[in-house]
């Protein structure tokens, strides 16, 4: 089996047209060709007058010694063609028996959690799984109702808090800006698919699930860590650690309900909006430091215009879908300005965790056919940023702190009822209010749930992130001509771009420092950003884990200067 990969065919190929081209540039006859499997496909639009698609494919070949021999040749010259590599994932134990002590206990039932979870389970070690929210049917009610108008907002069941995590609400993204290691990458999305996804999210250079879709996908995820001796409790809060008063090992944690689980082992995958979780993890002293995010708002264009501009005439053709954009500026104070969480063909959501606070975020689901194109606008907040805020000058949470003030200023600057404040864009770099004005020409029907007012965005920004986004907006344009018409609408404030603080572990077990028994995990404890990164994240801390209650079958060894938490 040999991987070929960068091969180019134009928009509108048939299937022939592919072989016919794998046939040509391996030199080789068609009927040696015996078969080919897709494994990547992605869109190289670089030139727009000549859109091509390329793809990554395994093939089977018919070829006697000597021709293999001459095929062998070529890869040293052709580094798009090398022999198939070998990315099935291996567990690192098994145990076909209970394994004495307490079961291990993770807490959150985000990607990182349920992953976590599902890979405990597939070792053996029967996992109590955690979530302070509830069931994904009943979660996706009280957020859907509280952005309708029907419901109040429910602080332990929203966009934030409940099965699946906060990506839940989301485009679904199934891919990461840091390299991660195939074998790893590919068990998270074959288990994505045996629990509902679409096959297609195993091919495509930039998959995504979809919010409805995602639904169904986790309640299989549910469905198969139950079905492999773990269990799985709803509203569940985690409120305390039972610590060993002399050497600080968990022994157990204390729920909301004031009971107690015996445990000795907790991943902790709390997700970046725990932020109760955060203050009682600094109470109890566990070692964890500010971490940079970024904060701004979130942008709304028409799908059209997007499209347009990242595709031209071939706009709307069936094998491109709905374009993204991902955009960078550099400004001249020294900070940085990008896009974050591109949702093509969605909706801008309400997505607070708290009362009397407002938080966007952007949601599509698996089609991408809503009229407008959403993604948040961010500039960096660094450590410097912070000081001031908080309890006292080394508190941790000074980001949570910083968070928490502006997203309450956007709740006073929308009304007072979880409106979002908005904006025109001709107005924001004008330095105008909107409140009261006419709609500008081409005007951008908002998709805000629950709703929007007019207003000032810089009553609710700082004045570095103001400025700093009225520098790159005009560069962006230079990018994607019409991203700064007048009548583009802004929306405040995007602040849980990831995770305002680092727990912090060991480089090899995975563990606090200060705190052993407990893992640290996901974009909660700063260790990933996406739904990927914290599935795999997930499926590490799991190694370590059990790693730690039960030593590897001597069927798969470390290899030479391999860490167990690595080996796949």
């Amino acid at each position: 089996m040999l991987r070929l990969s960068e091969l180019k065919l134009p928009l509108d190929h048939s299937q022939s047209d592919l072989e016919e081209a794998i046939c040509r540039r391996l030199a080789i006859s068609r009927s040696q060709l015996l078969s080919h499997r897709l494994v990547k496909r992605s869109v190289d639009a670089r030139r727009r007058a000549a859109i091509a698609l390329v793809y990554s494919l395994d093939l089977e070949l018919d070829l006697d010694a000597a021709g293999l021999r001459r095929l062998q040749r070529r890869f040293g010259d052709d580094p798009h063609l090398r022999p198939t590599p070998d990315s099935r994932y291996r567990l690192v134990t098994q145990c076909s028996a209970p394994v004495p002590g307490p079961r291990p206990v993770v807490v959150g039932a985000g990607p990182c959690g349920y992953f976590a979870a599902l890979l405990l389970a597939q070792m053996g070690l029967r996992p109590l799984l955690l979530e302070r929210g509830q069931p994904v049917k009943r979660r996706t009610a009280d957020t859907f109702g509280f952005w309708s108008g029907r419901l109040p907002f429910n602080p332990e069941s929203n966009a934030q808090f409940g099965e699946g995590g906060a990506g839940t609400f989301s485009d679904g993204k199934l891919y990461s800006q840091v390299s991660e290691s195939e074998a790893l990458i590919r068990k998270v999305l074959e288990e994505l698919v045996a629990a509902g996804a679409l096959p297609e999210i195993l091919t495509a250079h930039r998959p995504h699930i979809g919010t409805f879709k995602l639904a169904t996908v986790v309640r299989g995820l549910r469905a198969r860590i139950t079905a492999l001796g773990g269990e799985v409790r709803f509203g569940a809060k985690l409120t305390g650690l039972d610590l060993d008063p002399d050497s600080r090992a968990v022994r157990g944690v204390w729920l909301a309900d004031g009971s107690r689980l015996a445990t000795n082992r907790v991943v902790l995958a709390l997700g970046h909006s725990a932020r109760d979780s955060f203050a009682m993890l600094r109470d109890q002293g566990v070692a964890m430091e500010p971490k940079p995010f970024a904060i701004g708002l979130r942008v709304e264009h028409p799908q059209a215009l997007i499209d347009r501009a990242r595709w031209g005439a071939a706009a709307g053709h069936p094998r491109l879908g709905a374009a993204e954009y991902k955009l960078v500026h550099h400004s001249r104070c020294g900070r940085s300005a990008w896009s974050f969480c591109m949702c093509p063909g969605g909706l801008v959501v309400g997505a607070t965790s708290e009362a009397d606070a407002v938080v966007t975020n952007g949601m599509s689901q698996h089609s991408r056919n809503e009229r407008n194109a959403n993604s948040a606008l961010v500039v960096n907040v660094e450590a410097s940023d912070l000081v001031g805020w908080g309890e006292g000058p080394d508190d941790p949470l000074a980001g949570v702190a910083f968070q928490r003030h502006w997203e309450r200023k956007a709740f006073q600057a929308g009304g007072g009822d979880y409106s979002a404040p908005a904006q025109w864009l001709g107005d924001f770099l004008a330095g105008r209010s909107s409140a009261g004005s006419p709609p500008p020409p081409g005007a951008v029907a908002g998709s805000i749930r629950p709703g929007l007012r007019l207003t000032d965005l810089r009553e609710c920004l700082p004045s570095w992130v103001a400025e700093t986004l009225r520098e790159a907006l005009p560069s962006f344009a230079r990018t994607i001509p019409g991203f700064c018409d007048p009548g583009v609408l802004l929306t405040g404030v995007e602040t849980r771009t990831s995770s305002p603080v680092r727990i912090k572990r060991q480089r090899e077990s995975l563990e606090s420092p200060n705190t052993p028994g407990l893992h640290p995990a996901g974009e909660g404890g700063g260790y990933a950003g996406g739904i990927l990164s914290a599935a795999i994240d997930g499926i590490r801390v799991a190694e370590a884990v059990a790693m730690a209650i039960k030593p590897p079958l001597p069927l798969n060894p470390a290899a030479p200067g391999e860490s167990a938490c690595d080996r796949a």
